[in-house]
């Protein structure tokens, strides 16, 4: 065959990261040994696969169908290893978690620590995501488990879910806002004039997901929810915050909470994991998070009490 894993690996490393030398040093390899592997590919192949732009590196069509492709094969490969290990013992070699931004990391490190403390060995990786960027990490391979992933889980097969629990957000400006001295409900043609700030999906495959952000409405990104909390304390704009975040600040009288004409919508919030051969790990997470002590830890100042 002209193609190789390793070889598909490099365009997924170069692609992701926009040069060969940040690709090589995700790699920790020199980037010599990745210009020669592609050099090579696009030798065996007949065509160029890239397209220079200063120092960037851009796929042209040849080289982006070969990486779409290819990166089916490399999520095969990497399901394979860990399939052969789980095999072996029952027990995956790395479990990877991924937490929505709505949910504090720290407040999953107790269930961490007990899973260390019962003398497991499986390596944990722990990684952010936001809004359908949960769903997206399992099915593009990211993540085995997800925690907090909102909405309706995607139209895929290989992937199980229950209800975390339902989320209610608070719509709020920073006291000094124009819109804090709003009197009543505010209109949804006065809010689009106003900046939000907003977390941006982290989907890399399926379609991004959006909350309260209306048609037109300019928005600041940023990269976290205390990012978030921090840009509309300081009056750069508009947004809905967890009870964790807001309730504090409204206390305060640094946060106002803003009245619509439409309710604000529950988000249902779920569990939701790779279900093709489930490892040890995976199962014991799994049977942790259906405790109910454990999810009233993870969801303090999240669930919608209207809910139930």
């Amino acid at each position: 065959m002209k193609i190789s894993l390793e070889q598909l690996q490099v365009l997924d490393a170069i692609e992701r990261h926009g040069s060969f030398t940040a690709a090589a040093a995700a790699l920790h390899r020199v980037p010599s040994a990745l210009s020669h592997a592609v050099a090579k590919l696009e030798a065996d192949l007949g065509t160029p696969l890239f397209t220079r732009e200063g120092r960037r590196a851009l796929l042209n069509e040849a080289g982006r169908t070969l990486l779409e492709d290819g990166r089916h094969l490399l999520r095969a490969a990497r399901e394979l290893e860990r399939r052969i290990q789980r095999i072996a013992t029952g027990w995956e070699a790395e479990l990877r978690i991924g937490l929505d931004a709505i949910i504090p990391a720290e407040r999953l490190l107790p269930l961490i620590r007990s899973f260390y403390e019962a003398g497991h060995q499986t390596q944990i990786r722990l990684s952010n995501e936001v809004l359908g960027g949960t769903w997206d990490a399992l099915a593009a391979d990211r993540a085995d488990l997800v925690i907090g992933a909102p909405g309706d889980p995607p139209a895929r097969g290989g992937i199980s879910s229950r209800l975390l629990c339902p989320i209610r957000m608070r719509l709020v400006a920073a006291a000094g806002h124009p819109l804090a001295a709003w009197p009543g409900p505010v209109p949804a043609g006065e809010l689009v004039r106003h900046r939000a700030i907003v977390i941006a999906d982290t989907s890399q495959e399926l379609s991004a997901r959006t909350i309260g952000l209306i048609d037109g409405q300019d928005a600041l990104r940023v990269p976290d929810m205390r990012s978030k909390a921090a840009a509309q304390l300081a009056g750069l704009g508009i947004g809905r915050l967890p009870g964790w975040l807001a309730d504090a600040e409204i206390a305060a009288g640094r946060l106002v909470e803003l009245q619509t004409l439409e309710p604000e919508p529950t988000v249902r919030s779920h569990i939701a994991w790779r279900n093709r051969q489930i490892g040890k790990a995976l199962q014991w997470f799994l049977d942790e998070l259906a405790k109910k002590h454990v999810v009233e830890a993870l969801t303090v100042g999240l669930r919608d009490p209207a809910a139930g």
